[in-house]
């Protein structure tokens, strides 16, 4: 990267609860380097956010002062500077990210605001980048973007603006149920058997008040039926994924549905979706963060020269 055809311009950055990404990118928007740590919000104390970047990309500093556009939980009030929540119905991102303090003069740290809603009560932070990403590409876009996770978000799009949007707590569910409970004995959730994952995406659509028992069937199916395991972790997967559709039907039923995110979670649902008769596209979520961190980085040399 010493060549000058080979300069940071700046540097992308995924700041989440679990993670740090870092993406260095030279002025023509090419990607030159990526890394990534565990440093996540989750793991820091107050006051230890500028280390744990410089202890990544400390190398990738020169001496001069190299803009970096963050989002996700960095911008959270545990995070290095609080990135307060825009409401909707609003644009993905704003106009103007908010500054974070940093002593390394080599440094100059914007964190993208997180997205709130008041009825009923939810928020968003990290999501609103790659939803900005993705509209960067496909402007007139009006539907509905799915953004599958740890905390799965719903979110219909309209007129370039996020009207409403609703979170499920799906993938945690999904880790304490087969990490935390006695079904840990009995799935495996390596791979996902499509027979036995839309069985129980079709089971749970049609009988959504049996989830709880349906749910301890899995062990029991195991102890007494000898039911494998693998099929075991599809069948939870698949109970768990439907019954999140069930509760977002009204966003997905007869609208253009865009999944964005990590490609074999996002195929579960796209087939999922797919056996509702909606044919949903899939983008990759690192792609729209990084599409939309570099409108953000625009956008932000517009308003500052």
């Amino acid at each position: 990267m010493a060549a000058a055809d080979h300069k940071i311009g700046w540097v992308a950055v995924d700041w989440g609860t679990t993670h740090l990404r870092a993406t260095a990118v030279d002025n023509r928007g090419r990607v030159l380097a990526q890394r990534q740590s565990d440093d996540g919000m989750g793991r820091l104390e107050p006051g230890a956010f500028e280390a744990a970047l410089v202890n990544l990309i400390g190398d990738w500093l020169d001496g001069e002062s190299l803009p970096v556009i963050c989002c996700g939980m960095v911008g959270s009030r545990q995070g290095w500077a609080e990135a307060p929540y825009r409401a909707v119905p609003c644009t993905p991102v704003g106009d103007v990210p908010v500054q974070a303090p940093a002593r390394d003069p080599r440094l100059r740290v914007w964190i993208v605001p997180g997205i709130r809603q008041s009825t009923p009560p939810d928020v968003m932070r990290g999501e609103e980048t790659q939803i900005a990403g993705f509209l960067s590409g496909a402007p007139g876009f009006d539907g509905v973007i799915c953004l599958p996770g740890t905390h799965s978000k719903w979110a219909h799009i309209s007129a370039g603006e996020i009207v409403s949007f609703r979170t499920f707590m799906t993938g945690e569910l999904f880790e304490a149920l087969s990490e935390h409970t006695v079904l840990r004995h009995s799935v495996d959730s390596s791979a996902i058997q499509d027979e036995p994952f839309l069985g129980a995406v079709d089971r749970v659509l049609s009988r959504p008040e049996m989830l709880a028992g349906d749910l301890f069937t899995l062990r029991a199916a195991h102890l007494l039926c000898d039911q494998d395991a693998t099929a075991s972790g599809s069948i939870l997967s698949g109970t768990l994924i439907g019954a999140e559709l069930a509760a977002a039907r009204p966003y997905w039923l007869g609208q253009d549905v865009v999944i964005i995110g990590a490609t074999g979670l996002s195929e579960n649902y796209q087939k999922a979706l797919a056996a509702q008769g909606v044919d949903a596209r899939v983008v990759d979520g690192d792609e729209m963060t990084l599409a939309g961190l570099s409108m953000v980085m625009s956008e932000l040399k517009e308003t500052t020269h």
